[in-house]
Order: structure tokens, then sequence, then C-alpha cells
């Protein structure tokens, strides 16, 4: 950018595209929404790159009304409201603009378009070109030979003829083009039936709008009707739309120059909303001319060296340990090699059993694991690391009880923000660090050519395992903090994430003992029952077809048979969804067998035929893992294998489960909660009829039942029984009218009439799940009995679809999550009963709301 040039940035128009431009709201751990000012920063970030300017102005509307508000009252008022988390952003955009150095203008009783066009007019006089960095046609009448717009969203830059292109009228007629169209956002009046086409034709006939209006007679038809009946207000229309080039400003054209950056204020603030790449950025020129500041890495070879190492180990107060390993299964993982950090920049890599040609000599994995015992197995001695459940497996299976974690960083970013992207290593470090890990992949390839750790030469192995102990120890430092400002979060964390972490690691090691046999026969009588409906299909059909495929399930459906299509893939085709297989199941034969064939086809694969090949030979047993980080609302997910989705209500599901088996000599122990969900909302809304319900011991669904159908609970039958439970459970899950209709496949206003006797009958249900949508409009955010919060960005959403599963979720949340704290709390009382020596027994499985023990028959 020449030096004789300035750039005008319509700071509103900034803000407003990147708040709707970004789909998944960015936001800190605390709820504070940053997408828009991030996106805005983004914008001038790459403008500045690309223009190189010395003269640049930000330039945003003051508070409060303008001048046009008094020429006319009614000016804007159909303009909706700003979404509070838009407004909420606006202060943290005007202050790291002005940080930046960028001058910010903002003139109270005009607006920014006013003040952008009082600086092109001054920097014409000055000889200075000007480059207006907006999209909004208002801003087109200042287009000369020495301003030009950039619309930065569409890529288009507006000199004069291209006003002219766009608009049919060169800038000069901008003016009397916007008072004849008027503008519905800013309430202008315009003149009713005249669209762009027609003022342009216009105004390029009688070359202005004064022409126009001294001959109006000339129009014909009913839009001249329209244009003569309102002439009146022509000029108030010209009035507002026209841009006030003479506003009293601070700062004239020439000064507006990019000055030096506050970088405490802007360190400040970047962290405070959590601007981790950009905080790197701040210091990384400070880090680059400090060597002292670059990383330390060692690498353990020697005797001498470890020594050195156990002793800074035992000095820090607290260190980072991290394994690497030769696969993720903990269960079948060979110990590689161990990593510590005593400090940021200060970590070691032992590596034990590196083998490839040309490997140096390393510490007999015996001989460093008996000096590092007393130091890992030490409660006195704080340890952290990232998904040290992992970490504490593979120590246990080296006769090593690791003890004194006192932190572990995923689960302190999961409690913080569990619905915040991922919570791995990596993708911590670029969140709350700034920092860009070296990837796994860049240490060890990718695809079929990825080596084992093994393989890895050990001075790449080093630099990987040494940076993700120090990035663990950084990310505790970093979240630490952030935990202490939220003492609720801070106690669920400390006394039920941070120790529910060791019997998880315990549950997995248990396993759980599979009969191979029973579930190979069961593979074949489900492939002999799949077989059975196949043929049934292809009669009901009148032709044989793949049951398995989509495309041809879609082609016997809606072509052979011509059934109604309720629903189409985003290709555009007949979807054959389980959902919609459902609907149509309620009426067709076909769907019904394709369903079932479904079913029984997952079981097989998923169960019968995998589960024996994932028998450990070591133990004899299987081995799923439980994922603490994942869900939501807190709940743990099983999965390699899921051992937590096996169906309890058919025949074959059933099966599958009774080739879990015990020990000889020993019994399995199932033990759930009884409608968790219901009680928890009985609890919560303090509904009297509710709450009655269960402190008499009713079954809850036919005392639903007996009060929506009005009739003694004795009398209830079991399709009113099975009504009852789809509205209570619906509820729960925010449904709707609609929702309900589908599900029990009745017409919605006899849904909507069971939702309002519910209603009448538990009227303090309502009551709570209307709070919980305030209160999560108002805060951000819901939370369950123990304090675990559930964000919910999009529950101010103008999309009303996203708004309206924001409120689902607002309801849901809170019952789901507080249901997940219990079933943890329980395995924590559990396990400390059973360490107590009460039994001889061991929790082996958690399946949602139940928990599953093998215990000796004696004590079953």
């Amino acid at each position: 950018m020449a030096a004789s040039q300035l750039i005008l940035v319509d700071g509103a128009a900034f803000l407003f595209r990147a708040y709707h431009a970004i789909r998944a709201p960015l936001s800190t751990a605390g709820g504070q929404t940053t997408h828009a000012v991030f996106g805005m920063l983004n914008m001038l970030r790459s403008l500045r790159a690309k223009y190189q300017p010395t003269r640049l102005a930000v330039v945003l509307d003051a508070a409060g009304k303008t001048f046009r508000h008094e020429l006319y009252p009614d000016y804007k008022a159909n303009r909706p409201p700003m979404p509070e988390d838009l407004r909420a952003q606006w202060d943290y955009a005007r202050r790291i603009i002005i940080a930046l150095g960028i001058p910010l203008v903002s003139i109270p009783g005009v607006e920014a378009d006013d003040v952008i066009g009082t600086l092109t007019t001054q920097a014409r006089a000055l000889n200075l070109d000007t480059l207006i960095v907006s999209g909004d046609k208002d801003l087109a009448q200042l287009v000369n030979a020495r301003a030009v717009m950039l619309d930065t969203k569409n890529n288009m830059r507006l000199d004069a003829a291209g006003v002219e292109k766009k608009f049919g009228v060169p800038p000069r007629l901008i003016t009397d083009y916007l008072a004849l169209v008027g503008d519905a956002s800013d309430n202008i009046p315009g003149i009713p039936k005249v669209g762009p086409k027609t003022a342009a034709a216009w105004l390029q006939k009688f070359g202005g709008l004064d022409e126009l209006i001294a001959r109006a007679d000339e129009i014909a038809g009913k839009v001249g009707e329209s244009l003569r009946e309102n002439l009146a207000r022509l000029e108030l229309s010209r009035k507002l739309v026209a841009l006030k080039v003479d506003v009293e400003l601070d700062c004239g054209a020439d000064e507006l120059r990019v000055g030096a950056p506050d970088t405490a204020a802007l360190r400040e603030m970047y962290t405070e909303l959590e601007f981790h790449a950009w905080l790197q950025e701040l210091d990384g020129e400070a880090d680059a001319a400090n060597a002292d500041d670059a990383p330390k890495y060692e690498t353990i070879l020697n005797e001498k060296s470890l020594t050195q190492w156990l002793a800074k180990l035992r000095r820090a107060k607290l260190f980072a340990v991290d394994t690497e390993t030769t696969s993720l299964d903990a269960q079948r993982a060979e110990l590689v090699g161990i990593a510590f950090a005593v400090k940021k920049g200060e970590a070691a890599y032992l590596p034990l059993q590196h083998n490839y040609t040309g490997a140096p000599p390393q510490l007999a994995l015996q001989f460093a694991l008996k000096k590092l015992r007393p130091l890992l197995e030490d409660a006195g001695v704080a340890k952290v690391g990232q998904n040290l459940k992992y970490d504490m497996q593979i120590f246990a299976r080296y006769g090593i009880a690791l003890r004194g974690v006192t932190h572990d960083t995923m689960l302190m970013a999961y409690v913080l923000d569990a619905g915040k992207s991922r919570h791995d290593l990596d993708t911590l470090a670029r969140n709350y660090l700034g920092a860009a890990p070296i990837s796994f992949a860049a240490t060890a390839g990718r695809g079929k050519n990825q080596l084992t750790f093994d393989q890895v030469h050990i001075e790449n192995a080093a630099r990987y395992a040494a940076e993700d102990a120090d990035l663990a120890l950084q990310l505790q430092l970093a979240l630490a903090p952030k935990l202490k400002q939220q003492p609720k979060l801070q106690k669920l964390y400390a006394d039920m994430e941070l120790p529910l972490l060791t019997i998880l690691a315990r549950i997995e090691s248990n396993g759980v003992k599979i009969n191979a046999n029973m579930l190979a026969r069961q593979s074949a009588e489900l492939a002999a029952q799949m077989t059975a409906i196949e043929r049934q299909a292809y009669a009901v059909a009148g032709t044989q077809f793949n049951i398995a495929s989509p495309q041809q399930i879609q082609h016997i459906l809606y072509e052979q048979q011509g059934l109604g299509v309720s629903r189409k893939t985003p290709k555009g085709k007949p979807s054959t969804a389980i959902s919609v297989l459902q609907e149509l199941a309620a009426k067709h034969e076909l769907p019904r067998l394709i369903l079932e064939h479904r079913g029984l086809a997952k079981l097989k694969s998923t169960y019968t035929d995998k589960l024996p090949g994932q028998i450990n030979p070591r133990t004899g047993r299987v081995h799923t893992s439980y994922h603490q980080a994942v869900a939501v609302t807190g709940r743990l997910s099983s999965a390699t294998p899921n051992l937590q989705n096996i169906p309890i209500r058919t025949a074959a599901g059933g099966a599958i489960r009774a080739a879990f088996i015990a020990e000889p000599n020993y019994k399995l122990v199932a033990a759930d909660y009884s409608q968790i969900e219901l009680r928890i909302l009985a609890h919560l809304s303090a509904d009297e009829g509710l709450c009655a319900a269960f402190n008499r011991g009713l079954d809850v669904h036919r005392a639903t039942a007996a009060e929506v159908f009005g009739v003694p609970p004795e009398k209830v039958d079991a399709e009113q029984r099975r009504r009852a439970k789809a509205i209570n459970f619906g509820l729960i899950y925010g449904m709707s009218a609609f929702g309900l209709a589908r599900q029990l496949n009745i017409e919605q206003r006899e849904a909507r009439d069971y939702m309002e006797i519910y209603f009448a009958r538990y009227p303090r249900v309502l009551e709570h799940m209307e709070e919980l949508k305030t209160r999560a409009r108002e805060q951000g955010y819901v939370e369950t009995l123990y304090g675990r919060r559930m964000y919910l960005p999009e529950i101010n959403s103008r999309n009303m679809q996203r708004r309206k599963y924001a409120e689902r979720t607002a309801i849901n949340a809170p019952m789901q999550g507080s249901a997940a704290d219990l079933i943890k709390l329980a395995m924590l009382a559990v396990d400390k009963w059973l360490a107590a020596g009460h039994c001889d027994a061991k929790i082996i499985m958690q399946v949602h709301d139940e928990l599953v023990l093998e215990a000796a028959a004696a004590d079953a």
C-alpha cells in the first residue's frame, strides 16, 4: 500500500460478518463467547498483512441515537436488538483494536458511515487515496477517482465503474437510488413497488431524483401512481440515506497512523479470551531472542544420568510422567520408554526397549524400573500427566502401582469445558499454550509405513516424548488457576473425576470373561435368522435384492413398492435411515424386515463375530477402554470393544449377554439405578405428584398413565403404560408434541393433549423446564446436581433450529449429567467398600446406570 493511501475499515461489518460466519461459536472455558472478535481480528490481520498500511483506522458506531432519529423517530425501529453474546464481545473488540495500535474512531450523534464519509472527503482534499473496507451499499456513494470500496466477504473491489455495473447508476446517483429503493433493515420508507431495476432505469432516464420528481407525471402505470402518492416522503428518505461528510472529528485523515502495539494489554486480553496462538506470537520474538528459554531435553542412556534425574524428580514439587509404548491397547502394549518433565522446557526421555539397527545401548528395563519404582509408587511425590489412566495400566503390567497422581490435564480441561472440541494433548497445547507440538505422524510415520515406537530412532523419540511430558506440565500450570476460579468445578475434578481415573484403570485391567464357543454358536444362529428374514423380504418385495444395500433398498421401497418419501438424503435421494424405516415399518411389512435384518447384522458383526478375537491371550479376558473425557454430560463411553450398547430387550441381545461369564466358583452381580433420570427430574422439580409416586414405590409409568388417561392405576393397560412411558422419557429429552406424535404414531393434536394433561398433573415439571431454559439463556450453561457445567453457546441463537436444540439440551443435560455423576460416585463408594475387604469381588464393567461385578459365589 502506497504511503499516500488510507484504509478505513467498517468495524461493525467485520464483527457481524464474523459472528454469523462461524457456525460453531468459540468460547472460553468460562463461557464467554469470542468468535465475533476472533473473526474480526483475523480479518484485520489479513488486511494488514496484505496492504502493509501506514494509515489505517477502524470506524465503529457510538452508543445512542443519531441525528437521523431526530429527523425520523422510526429510523431503524424494525431492527432487532443486537444478540447478547455479540454485545458482550463488542467492548473486547474496541479494546484490542486500540491495543494493536490501530486508530479507532467513534463519534456520538452520527453513524460510522458518516465518519467514513467525512474521512474520505478529507483524504481527497489531502491527495490521499482511500480504500473503504465494507460491503455496505450506503458507502458506494463515496466512491470516486480517489476512493474505492473493498468487500472482503465477496472479494470484490468497487471503483466508479464497478459501482455503476453493480447498481445500474454511477456513485453520484447512489443517494438518489437508495432514497427510491428504501431500506427495510433501517426502516427507510422509499417508494412502494419500486425496486433496484426500476430505480436505476428512472435515474438513467431523468439524470437524478430532482428531475424525476419534476416529471413524475410522465411515469405510467401503478408504479407511477405509487411514486406520485409518495413524493412527500422522498425528500425525507434522501436525507436519511445521504452521508454526512462534515462530521467534527477529534483527528483528521492524515493523523490516522498505525502505532506501536501495547503488548501488555494485548497479552492480558488474549489470555482472558484464550487466544493462545496469538499469545505465543506475542512472545515469539522474546523467546527467540532469549536462547535460555529454549527447551532443554535430555536423553537418559546411563546410570549416572538416571541417578541425576531421579534426584531432580525427588526435588520437584510436581513432575510430569508419560510412557511410550508399542500400542494404544494398554493390555497388549510393550513399554518402550518413559519421559519426565520438572519445569517448563526441562524434560528428559529414558529409552528402554528401542530395537532397530544401530540403536545405541540402553539401560536394562528391569534395572531402570527397579530404580524408578520407589519414586513412582511414592504417594507423597506429586505427579501430573495427560490421560494417566493409560500409563497407570502400563506401569501396573510391569509391577509398578503409580501413586501420587495429583493432576491429569485431560480431565482438568474436560471439567472446565466438556464441549470444547477434543481433549487430546496436541489440541490442548494449541488451545491453552499456543504451542504446535511435534505430531506422532511426524515422528513415526503414517498409515502402512508407520513404525511402532520401538523402531523410532531414539533422537527423534526423545524430542517427541520429552515434549509431551513438558507440555503436560505446562498445561497443568495453565489450567490449575482456571479451575481454582470455579470452586464447584474444582471440587468435581478433585473429588470425582481424578479419583475415578484409578478405579477405571483397575476395571479395564480386570476385564470380563467371555464364552467364545457360545458366541460362535450364536453367530451361526444369527446367520440362519438373517437368511430366513432375507427370504421373507424377497417374498414380500416380489424379487431378490441386496438387503444390506441402501441404494437397492431405495429402489425397492420407493420405486417398486411405491412407499411415500418422508425424508431425503443431502444428495436428494429418498432416505433409508433407521428413523425413516421405523416410521414406514408401522404400516408396511418390508421396512420392518429390513430393520430386523439390520439389527441382527449389527449384533453379529459387532459382537458374536468380533468379541472372540478381542480376548486377550495373556489374561483370557476382554478389556474395554472407558473414555472419561468425551460426553458433554459426563457419561463414560466404552470402546474397543463397546460393551455398553448390547441390547437387553431382544432375544439375540440377551443371548450375547449370556456369553459374559464369571470364573469358576464366581458369579456376575449386576446392580443398577431404577428410572434414575425420572427420579432426578422429581428431585430437581420438586413436583409433589411425581415425588409422591416415587416415595410410595409406585410404578411411575403406570402412575403417569393413570393421571393422563384418567383411569385407576390397576385399570391401566399395556398400551396406556407404553404411551405414558414415552411421555415420561420424551419430556426428559425436551420432546415436542410433534416428536411425541411420531414416536407413538398418533396425531399431533392428540400428543399435545397428552402433554397438556401431563403438565396439568405435574405442574412443577413444566415450571422447572422453563426455569432451566431461562437460566441457560442468562448464564450460557446449565449444571448438574454436582456442579458439572454444560455450555450452550446456541441458546440465544437467531437460528430457530439451533436454539430449539440448545433448549432441549438445557432440559435434558442436568438430568443425564446428574445420573452420570451419581454412577461415578457409586463407583467410588463401591471401590472403597471392596478395598476394605468386605468380600471377594471386583468391578468388571460399567454400563451407563449399571455396575457389573464378579464376586465369589459365597459372597454374591
